[in-house]
């Protein structure tokens, strides 16, 4: 005598696309899943780094140009220096006359400013330090002296490999 036990429902009476995903495979995708997130979040961290470090030297290549082109316009065009008051002398600002109006380059808490009849303006940008300013005067015997600047450019975006620094050095002539 046999003895057939009969269970209400059974597997074969589900669809196959109904059963759900068993342990191990649930795993596998996790496992796949948690290895795919990892390499993108080092993609975009690294991706970040990137984007720091252009802007961080961006930074100080644009404000260093638009410094110097703006001294040597001003000096190549002004009538007299007035400080550094003698040749070979060494100042921290610069002070000169250009069409009877006074400018005064000089630091300021890592900023570099212009002073002149008309008030006072920053020129490099907020996200670079200017440091070690120095304005020189130095003479050719023929009353048509010269000013060597030198400064420091800084960033204040912050990156990996800390802040890019440059310095910046010229010398320019009265005409």
């Amino acid at each position: 005598m046999k003895i057939i036990y009969y269970l209400p429902f059974t597997i074969d009476h589900f669809p196959r696309n109904s059963r759900g995903f068993t342990l191990v495979e649930m795993l596998m995708y996790m496992g796949i899943l948690s290895i795919l997130i990892v390499v993108m979040v080092d993609v975009f961290a690294a991706s970040l780094d990137v984007q720091l470090e252009s802007q961080a030297t961006s930074a100080v290549t644009q404000d260093g140009r638009f410094l110097l082109a703006r001294l040597t316009y001003d000096v190549q065009n002004a009538q007299s220096v007035l400080v550094p008051a003698a040749v070979g002398s060494q100042s921290a600002s610069l002070q000169m006359t250009m069409n009877a109006i006074n400018y005064t380059y000089a630091l300021n808490n890592g900023t570099m400013q212009l002073t002149t009849n008309n008030g006072t303006d920053n020129l490099n940008g907020f996200d670079t330090t200017v440091s070690n300013l120095t304005f020189k005067r130095l003479g050719n015997g023929l009353g048509k002296d010269t000013v060597q600047v030198v400064f420091t450019l800084t960033s204040n975006v912050v990156r990996n490999t800390g802040a890019e620094t440059k310095n910046f050095q010229t010398t320019v002539g009265l005409r």
